[in-house]
């Protein structure tokens, strides 16, 4: 099991994650509260990372795009998060959207679709059911051929960006019966806006992962144009979606390391300031001792998910180091986090701090694209099927 080779950025690549790290400095911190107890989507945030073409980030530089590595996606996300997480999944849809198209797309789906992503299309991902959420295979959306279009029927749960999102990625069962279930699976590129028969449900109110909006699609009898089949073909939607979900692994994780970045830096801070028995309270052992642990996880934690970023830029299987990354970044965003809002003590747990925002933040990136707990069963079997060989 060879480590990736950890890519460098090129310079021009580091300029474009300053120029992210500025914007988050000056437009994201100062606003970022505020918005998020609002639950108030950040329209002007959107707009300026849109002028700044990231969501064209996976998206060639002949169709508009500015086709950069994983490992500098993984960097630019990381930096968004540290502001607030929520603009990071914004983006995930349009990035993940854009790679399954370019990847696996008709030259017709590219055409018409990348340039749309790059000039700032807000997309998303369509899998997860009211039966069917860990065990995808189960779901029981079915597209049916009918002349030129395909009939949509079913009920998709937890649609990131379903509100304001325009093109969506819909896993679907083409064939119900066939066996084993995800043989007769297909994905469909859906132009929300332009699907009749597909119904928006209303905003679902969450813990965190506040600004962005989370909704249900209700498909019924909804027409899809043949045309907009990715590949083509009936029958390869695990396979689009599967390798897709690897991207959203490294978003995932990067947003954890990117909160969990913010956390102890607003810790180290605090403690810096806040003075207990005559000093300030970072001088005392407990607090460094936390300190050590949180700031070492941390670094760990980003370079797991720049090695799982690699991974995908080479072109290889990711699903092992993506569910790595994903796991652990995940698990210690949550850690530090809640050491974080330790250290700060009661005014932490107030809504005055951003502490207290982090430590809501950080279950949905436990949760979201795959448990941690089926990550664990996506890496045994990896591993074991590696040992095997």
């Amino acid at each position: 099991m060879p480590l990736p080779t950890m890519a460098t950025l090129s310079e021009e690549e580091q300029m474009i994650v300053s120029q992210v790290r500025r914007f988050v400095e000056r437009e994201v911190v100062p606003v970022a509260s505020e918005l998020e107890h609002r639950d108030e989507y950040p329209h002007d945030l959107v707009q300026k990372m849109k002028e700044m073409g990231l969501f064209g980030v996976a998206v060639p530089p002949e169709h508009g795009g500015l086709g950069l590595s994983f490992v500098t996606y993984a960097a630019i996300v990381e930096e968004l998060s540290r502001g607030w997480m929520s603009l990071g999944g914004i983006l995930n849809g349009a990035v993940m959207v854009s790679w399954m198209i370019n990847t696996y797309g008709t030259g017709d789906q590219k055409e018409r679709f990348l340039g749309r992503i790059a000039r700032g299309e807000v997309c998303g991902i369509c899998m997860t059911e009211p039966n069917a959420g860990s065990d995808l295979q189960s779901l029981q959306t079915v597209a049916r051929r009918d002349g030129d279009h395909y009939l949509l029927n079913g009920t998709k749960m937890f649609v990131s960006n379903g509100i304001h999102g325009k093109l969506f990625a819909v896993l679907t069962k083409t064939d119900p019966q066939a066996q084993p279930p995800y043989a007769g699976m297909s994905t469909f590129i859906v132009e929300k806006d332009e699907t009749p028969g597909l119904t928006v449900g209303g905003k679902i109110d969450k813990l965190g992962y506040k600004g962005i909006d989370t909704t249900i699609f209700y498909f019924e009898g909804a027409r899809v144009p043949v045309a907009n089949l990715v590949s083509g073909e009936e029958g390869r939607g695990w396979l689009h979606i599967m390798s897709t979900i690897e991207v959203g692994r490294i978003n995932v994780a990067a947003r954890a390391v990117g909160v969990a970045t913010a956390a102890l830096e607003d810790a180290m801070r605090y403690a810096k300031q806040r003075v207990t028995f005559g000093r300030p309270i970072a001088e005392h052992q407990a607090i460094q001792l936390k300190l050590a642990d949180m700031a070492t996880k941390v670094e760990a934690a980003r370079l797991l998910t720049r090695a799982a970023a690699a991974k995908k830029d080479a072109g290889e299987r990711a699903d092992l180091w993506g569910g790595m990354a994903k796991l652990f970044a995940s698990e210690v965003a949550q850690e530090v986090a809640m050491e974080a809002l330790r250290i700060h003590g009661g005014v932490g747990y107030t809504k005055d701090m951003r502490v207290e925002r982090y430590y809501r933040d950080t279950p949905l990136m436990i949760i979201g694209e795959g448990t941690n707990e089926i990550q664990r069963l996506v890496i045994a079997r990896n591993l074991l099927r590696l040992f095997g060989e």
